[in-house]
């Protein structure tokens, strides 16, 4: 008789990451909705003060968008979700600051993070109207901007303008990525989304990159900047 040979718990893991993938897929194929909403979500949260400097917001949308090609998700409804929540949660942080005006910027929670406040402040008076378009493509200050230019005055008109155009390059950057590295597996290394194993490969490759580059940026902003999205702490008074 022969037995189950050494590469049995091999074969078992293969089998139970692929049954996890497919179960992911399938339910994503089911309920496209779903995932709609959660792009929407990330992009709107990651407009939000306080809340987007710490939500992968892009790091889910590099994910979901890997889906695209293989048909469980529509490219345009993915841009639309995106762009639509991007601007949803822009404007609303806008009109917040441009109804409290400055004393927004040192209420609560705003106030436990006077450093990346500041900085945004700053950001705003050295490029001017500039800012809210590079803010989009600059985090953390990216969830900040939008209602430090409103707190600062800048007419809705002059936000529009720029913010909107803004958006509409920053989700394609953000969406295409993702749409055409699973593409390209396709094209150029023969791996079908739907054939066989290949589909587990490119959603696990997207994925990992995508937490890695997530990771990798947390870790940088840590080292180097990112007190900036730490709320601040009372001083220490030493005495003797």
């Amino acid at each position: 008789m022969v037995g189950p040979g050494p590469n049995l718990p091999q074969r078992q893991h293969r089998n139970f990451v692929s049954y996890l993938i497919d179960s992911l897929i399938a339910f994503v194929s089911a309920h496209a909705w779903l995932a709609y909403l959660t792009l929407f979500l990330a992009a709107l949260l990651e407009a939000v003060p306080v809340v987007g400097s710490v939500i992968p917001g892009s790091t889910v949308i590099l994910a979901l968008s890997a889906l695209v090609p293989g048909g469980e998700l529509w490219l345009s409804w993915v841009l639309a979700a995106v762009i639509v929540g991007a601007m949803l949660g822009d404007g609303s942080a806008f009109w917040i600051g441009h109804r409290a005006k400055r004393e927004i910027l040192s209420a609560w929670p705003m106030s436990r993070y006077p450093r990346v406040v500041a900085q945004s402040e700053a950001f705003f008076h050295r490029w001017g109207t500039l800012a809210v378009f590079f803010a989009r493509f600059v985090p953390p200050v990216r969830a900040f901007v939008p209602i430090t230019a409103g707190a600062l005055g800048m007419p809705p008109s002059r936000f529009y303008a720029v913010n909107i155009p803004a958006i509409l390059l920053w989700a394609p950057a953000h969406v295409l990525p993702g749409v055409l590295a699973v593409s390209a597996l396709h094209q150029y290394a023969g791996l079908p989304p739907h054939a066989g194993l290949a589909k587990h490969y490119w959603i696990l490759a997207v994925i990992g990159g995508a937490v890695i580059v997530a990771l990798a940026s947390w870790a940088i902003r840590r080292r180097y900047g990112g007190g900036a999205i730490e709320p601040a702490t009372e001083p220490v008074n030493k005495k003797g």
